[in-house]
């Protein structure tokens, strides 16, 4: 009996009940002290305060030369922030997830999470076009709209909500807990780093921060959406695995009961291929002529004999050549 590998993963019998997060007054007062505090960052921009004044002393004091021995680490650190890296890592996990539990909702909501983010971010990056701390052209200003993508970091914001949407779906308190914690010591190492090598100015960061922690927040407003995009998704996959079946079944031979009729072969016309004993020809068969055959068939030509009724090639007896006399001398 083959064994299927499948049988031995851990895949749970029955969807597992899941908490979906709701919009709790909490979760509603979180998410507008965030947006109050995005706002307040993009008009101190706007407006060249002190936070641009205080952009340029970290740029001037250029971090990556006072501490030149974590370059290298922090380089392979940054990396955990990148769009493509992280959801690749992250769908992987979530994929698991999914076919353990029977459910593709994590897969949807980081999804959903990633186009919130690309929508939000993109939008205001285009729409202020800040240049980066590399290409400033004037010492004090923020160097707002000169066709730049700088503000706010995606690198931050991506950290917060490929690493935050772990503890969005965490089945457990103790979990969600955990991955809270680790998600955002995560994203603060990010975004400190982009200001360490020297890609964003601090507000950038500060504005990542803040957009990817929005986006988290209002994720539960989503969760009608992904519920109703789950069934359409789950539905279609019953339909296609019914009609693999129906086919399958349509295929298959039918069962043959005990004692009952078998199917007939189908022979191919040919007397080489009839594995059925023969009589000879004429024998105890009256009205046939010496020959063996009734009068009417003595002008048809006979057919090939079958391989039983051909004689051998070579007589009886050993088959070897006879051998010659060997050769002596030279």
């Amino acid at each position: 009996m083959r064994t299927n590998i499948f049988a031995r993963l851990d895949r749970e019998p029955e969807p597992p009940k899941i908490e979906i997060p709701r919009m709790s007054r909490t979760r509603k007062a979180l998410l507008g002290g965030t947006l109050a505090f995005y706002l307040a960052i993009v008009i101190a921009v706007l407006a060249d305060s002190w936070l641009v004044t205080l952009d340029w002393k970290v740029m001037l004091f250029r971090p990556y030369q006072q501490w030149p021995g974590l370059h290298a680490f922090l380089d392979y650190f940054v990396v955990l922030g990148q769009r493509g890296p992280t959801a690749v890592m992250i769908a992987a996990w979530l994929g698991w997830r999914s076919w353990r539990q029977h459910t593709v909702r994590p897969l949807l909501a980081l999804g959903t999470a990633l186009l919130l983010l690309n929508i939000t971010v993109g939008a205001v990056k285009i729409g202020l076009g800040r240049l980066g701390p590399h290409y400033a052209t004037q010492i004090g200003s923020a160097e707002l709209f000169a066709g730049g993508d700088i503000f706010p970091s995606g690198h931050t914001a991506n950290a917060v909500v490929t690493w935050g949407i772990l503890a969005y779906l965490a089945s457990t308190p103790r979990a969600r807990r955990y991955l809270s914690i680790t998600s955002s010591m995560v994203a603060l190492g990010v975004g400190a780093t982009t200001v360490y090598l020297g890609t964003h100015w601090l507000s950038d960061v500060l504005l990542g921060w803040a957009a990817g922690l929005l986006i988290l927040l209002a994720l539960p407003w989503c969760e009608p959406m992904i519920g109703r995009m789950e069934r359409a998704i789950l539905a279609v996959r019953d339909s296609v695995l019914d009609r693999l079946r129906a086919r399958r079944r349509l295929a298959a031979p039918a069962p043959v009961a005990a004692g009952g009729p078998r199917p007939v072969p189908v022979r191919s016309g040919h007397p080489e291929d009839d594995d059925a004993p023969r009589e000879p020809i004429g024998a105890g068969h009256p009205g046939r002529t010496a020959a063996g055959r009734p009068p009417s068939q003595l002008t048809q030509p006979r057919p090939h004999a079958i391989r039983s009724e051909r004689t051998p090639i070579t007589p009886a007896g050993s088959r070897r050549p006879p051998r010659s006399r060997p050769v002596t001398g030279g």
